[in-house]
């Protein structure tokens, strides 16, 4: 058992909770989402049963995202990507954190660091969609200013196996 003063990792996770089988298992599962357990348990040289628990705790543990991750926006007619720096007045953080959830091309949130408050992550179906979205962030009661970087081009994805392959000691 974990006390509260455990480092933990983004998603919740004990840094210590994941062993080299855990990786293994989530490298086998991320070459092959759709494999079955049964799959799984053969590439990884452990039982099916072991898997089968083995996913369920990383699963509670948060070390499973969401399948979401996995749909990409283009081939939903939004291959426009931005990232969206927000400025807002603090004590107005929260409500427009709710009013960007309610945003459909709005990906995801972060709370951030340094002079702006908020890095937004957006897609969009074209430039004038883009516009339409920018000036709808723009009114949002409690954001003070925005600046917008569109992506011109991915040159690495998100990723996790390269520390995946750490934790197992693999070079």
């Amino acid at each position: 058992m974990h006390t509260d003063d455990t480092p933990r990792d983004p998603a919740g996770a004990a840094a210590t909770d994941l062993d080299g089988h855990d990786a293994r298992l989530l490298l086998a599962l991320a070459e092959q989402p759709r494999a079955t357990v049964l799959a799984l348990a053969e590439r990884v040289g452990l039982s099916r049963n072991t898997v089968q628990a083995r996913l369920a705790r990383l699963d509670r543990l948060g070390a499973l995202d969401t399948f979401e991750r996995r749909v990409d926006p283009a081939a939903l007619g939004y291959p426009l990507t931005a990232f969206v720096t927000v400025r807002v007045v603090q004590r107005l953080l929260a409500a427009v954190a709710e009013a960007l959830e309610r945003v459909p091309e709005v990906l995801e949130v972060h709370g951030v660091s340094g002079e702006e408050d908020l890095l937004v992550h957006l897609v969009a179906r074209d430039a004038d969609d883009l516009y339409r979205i920018a000036g709808h962030l723009l009114a949002i009661e409690g954001v003070e200013r925005t600046s917008t970087a569109l992506v011109m081009r991915s040159l690495v994805g998100f990723r996790t196996a390269p520390l995946l392959r750490r934790l197992t000691g693999d070079p």
